[in-house]
């Protein structure tokens, strides 16, 4: 098959030049898988190809996966999406806000209001991610709250930390992209009594059947697992003991109860698959929301003004074409949307990984591509242009999928 070929062709020139370790990817089209390729090394250490069920880190792909948990739980009249947050989280009763995101942490005010549920689900409750800033606040919320994915803190020690830090906007005012995601695990996992990872697995991943998804593999599935992969100071392609930042550990320790709902899951090309046709509503999947909560999460939650300031790492995230919902960027202008945060007809969805997966799922010709691969790099790295081909590739996928 001619589209099998030339995305292996793109994908091959990249490994056997050294700028990607290698990559899996998938095409479904109504109804039917019509092209997959994996090309490369999921462990350059063991010399172990990439194949079709290699399990890779899907990092911020988790975002949706969480989102759809805890919409399950607003269904089910559990919460409101006005509902402060402190209901479930007392200790984040008196939060305080930056008047400089940059400046001194002691230069706060009070915060208007409380976050609310719906804030988290659109990231427009104040936090952030500390290694978006250089400043106090990036250094403190890396002392204070620690790794993002293998953490030795206890979720209820994580979010009393977070009551320890300013937040850098007023709760509802603006689109930053945050750990938001991962707070609305833990306050899930709390209505239910249960870890984050048995929520998701009871109310996702068991009706959905996906078997190899979760916030560690199991003994019989790690020979499947990809290798935490990145680049030398040279930019060559190597095996890494932990990821950039130390977020994620080469072996996550047993006794470990941080579960990252923003950024922690691992996942294969076909459990994807399935999680993302529920969200075209495919009848041959399991609907998980309510029609009107499913038409919520994957429209446009954000104001003009919103869409039009949010950034990310200086670039601009939804102005050009792009609004985000709950969990799920999402198409609005289809002829100015960049491929790289999702492209088709209008209402198509998507969101990226951190590690180069990439997703997204177009209702209107029923059509899901995914991209994963194990493409660690670090902002040092990035600034010196090291590790951006996995997003060559992506973009190159995209066009000779959708051609």
């Amino acid at each position: 098959m001619k589209l099998k070929t030339d995305v292996e062709n793109i994908i091959r020139e990249l490994v056997n030049a050294g700028r990607l370790a290698g990559a899996a990817t998938l095409v479904w089209r109504d109804g039917e898988v019509v092209d997959t390729a994996a090309v490369g090394s999921r462990d350059l250490a063991n010399e172990l190809p990439i194949e079709r069920d290699t399990i890779f880190r899907i990092a911020s792909m988790s975002k949706p996966v969480t989102t759809v948990a805890a919409l399950t739980l607003f269904d089910e009249g559990r919460f409101a999406l006005d509902h402060p947050i402190e209901i479930w989280a007392p200790e984040l009763a008196h939060l305080r806000v930056l008047r400089d995101p940059g400046g001194p942490l002691d230069a706060t005010d009070e915060a208007r209001r409380a976050i609310t549920f719906r804030d988290l689900l659109t990231h427009r409750s104040g936090l952030t991610y500390g290694d978006f800033h250089r400043g106090p606040i990036g250094r403190a919320y890396a002392e204070t709250l620690g790794p993002m994915m293998d953490n030795p803190l206890t979720p209820q020690e994580w979010v009393a930390r977070i009551a320890t830090l300013p937040l850098i906007d007023q709760p509802g005012a603006a689109f930053h992209y945050s750990i938001s995601t991962d707070l609305l695990g833990f306050l899930i996992a709390r209505m239910e009594g249960e870890s984050l990872g048995q929520v998701l697995a009871r109310r996702v991943f068991a009706p959905l059947g996906m078997r190899d998804t979760g916030f560690a593999v199991s003994r019989d599935k790690r020979d499947r697992r990809a290798a935490l992969c990145g680049f030398d100071d040279e930019g060559r392609v190597t095996t890494l003991a932990a990821a950039p930042g130390r977020h994620a550990l080469a072996e996550r320790p047993e006794d470990m109860t941080f579960e990252s709902g923003g950024q922690g899951l691992w996942s294969t090309l076909d459990d994807y698959l399935v999680f993302a046709r529920m969200l075209i509503r495919d009848p041959e999947v399991p609907a998980l929301l309510r029609d009107e909560t499913l038409a919520m999460m994957t429209s446009n939650q954000l104001t003009d003004e919103q869409r039009a300031a949010a950034r990310l790492l200086g670039r601009s995230l939804f102005i050009a074409g792009h609004g985000y919902g709950m969990g799920v960027a999402v198409v609005l202008e289809p002829e100015k949307a960049d491929p790289l945060t999702c492209r088709g007809g209008v209402g198509t969805m998507g969101w990226a990984g951190a590690y180069g997966g990439w997703w997204q799922a177009d209702p209107n010709d029923r059509s899901v591509l995914i991209f994963l691969t194990h493409n660690m790099v670090d902002g040092s790295q990035m600034a010196r242009g090291i590790g951006l081909d996995a997003w060559t590739a992506i973009a190159s996928f995209h066009a000779i999928a959708t051609s």
